[in-house]
């Protein structure tokens, strides 16, 4: 089964900024104990535009994660799955 992914797309104020790093902290860390990766990028020409990556092994695990998450997933059944290019 391939990979899943769910991207989400984050603006934060700059008094907001150190607030939502350590809500990228706890996402980081819960996710991981729910057997997926997540990153998070800034954009480089406009501080403060973030985008969120939650990625599991499968399309299951990464919804048994979002349902699970101590803060929602904005659209949580837009999930991507890996297309295989072998």
């Amino acid at each position: 089964m391939p990979r899943a992914l769910t991207i989400q797309r984050t603006l934060v104020t700059p008094p907001d900024r150190a607030r939502f790093h350590e809500k990228l902290k706890r996402k980081h860390e819960y996710y991981a104990k729910a057997n997926c990766r997540f990153w998070a990028f800034e954009e480089a020409g406009l501080p403060g535009a973030f985008l969120e990556f939650f990625e599991a092994d499968d399309a299951a695990t990464l919804a048994r994660a979002h349902a699970g998450a101590p803060e929602p997933v904005l659209d949580p059944n837009r999930v991507y799955t890996e297309v295989e290019l072998r």
